[in-house]
């Protein structure tokens, strides 16, 4: 079971940019959709972005044009480019595979975004 490892979370102003990084225990070549997750305090988790093995996006409404994903197969590496942070991304986040759905037990532990001024 691959296990991921997310990092290049902190502290952001709003209209900054942060950079996350996952990289997983084994390869991802064959996972047809990666996707970031994030869950805010008191809310379910809910995903962010996914990107397909072809290397087709989607975005959840709220980061359409602020946020890229990508993934480096050769690296075992999805990112997440997040641009004009607002405060409403604070959250905590997570990357896992979007196809097929998360096992349980898969999840890392997350990277926490916090946008405040």
């Amino acid at each position: 079971q691959v296990q991921f490892v997310e990092s290049g979370g902190g502290s952001a102003q709003p209209g900054r940019s942060l950079r996350l990084s996952c990289a997983a225990s084994g390869s991802i070549f064959s996972i047809s959709i990666m996707g970031w997750y994030r869950q805010a305090p008191g809310k379910q988790r809910e995903l962010v972005a996914s990107i397909n093995k072809d290397g087709s996006t989607y975005y959840t409404d709220s980061v359409k044009g602020r946020f890229a994903i990508s993934r480096d197969n050769t690296k075992n590496t999805v990112y997440l480019q997040m641009n004009s942070l607002k405060p409403e991304d604070t959250a905590k986040y997570y990357c896992n595979t979007k196809s097929p759905p998360p096992l349980l037990g898969s999840w890392g532990q997350g990277t926490q975004v916090t946008v405040s001024s």
